[in-house]
């Protein structure tokens, strides 16, 4: 297709993740600014592969973690610069019959299961919360017919011993939850409806309908414009350290 319609000069690849490298690849090496829909690969070393042909060709290479767009993220990561954080618990629980119906890629490796939406909690934390973090350990709970995890608890801290757990599970049924809570020096910041809704303590600071698709493409089209590439793979690589460190156990089947 980029060979027969050379007008294009960007693509978005929104393709399972087992297929990404080879598109993005194709892609970069005809000269095309490429946009990585979350996950950006299936693995970092791929990624990073990725990234440095970007480089080498002189075009941008964009992995778009949309959850970073809604409406109250950057309001979040500004009030909490100027805080000191001493507790953090996140809970990202859906129902996996109602978003991912009959997607039987997602209980495959690389499908990567409860953290493909799970992911997007760890892109908002990544980019929120003022110190890096990093895995002390990891609760996977696999379906005896699956290769990745249905649900999963996690705990993670900072240098400054910050406790931040996660909680993680495609069971939910009712009302689905989105949620990120962070206890500080001076208030509670509670992002809620995936990033949709900021209070702090009591006060409403956002609560705006989901519109992170045209934030994001507007970013990607200003590094374009800009010549540059932006491959962020924190919150990939909290996946990859929970499948690397984490205890797996066994549970009942998933039947759909």
């Amino acid at each position: 297709m980029l060979d027969a319609h050379t007008e294009i000069a960007a693509v978005a690849i929104c393709t399972p993740t087992h297929l990404r490298y080879s598109q993005a690849r194709n892609a970069l090496l005809r000269g095309k600014h490429v946009l990585l829909e979350k996950p950006p690969g299936a693995t970092l070393s791929e990624v990073e592969s990725l990234a440095e042909l970007a480089t080498e060709h002189g075009v941008s290479l964009f992995a778009a973690w949309h959850s970073r767009f809604a409406p109250g993220v950057a309001h979040a990561k500004q009030w909490l610069s100027e805080r000191q954080v001493q507790r953090v618990n996140i809970e990202w629980k859906e129902d996996v019959r109602l978003w991912h119906p009959g997607q039987a890629w997602i209980w495959q490796p690389g499908g990567m299961g409860v953290f493909d939406p799970g992911i997007n909690a760890l892109s908002i934390a990544t980019a929120i919360l003022p110190q890096p973090f990093f895995l002390q350990q990891a609760r996977l709970l696999v379906p005896s017919n699956a290769q990745t995890p249905i649900a999963a608890d996690l705990s993670f801290t900072d240098p400054t011993g910050v406790e931040i757990e996660a909680a993680f599970d495609f069971r939910q049924t009712g009302p689905q939850t989105w949620d990120i809570h962070v206890d500080t020096d001076s208030a509670r910041l509670s992002l809620t409806q995936g990033g949709c809704r900021l209070t702090i303590d009591d006060d409403v600071i956002v609560d705006a309908e989901e519109r992170e698709y045209p934030g994001l493409y507007a970013h990607f089209a200003e590094l374009v414009a800009h010549g540059r590439g932006e491959v962020d793979v924190a919150p990939l690589r909290q996946v990859a350290d929970a499948f690397l460190y984490g205890h797996r156990e066994v549970i009942e089947a998933f039947i759909e």
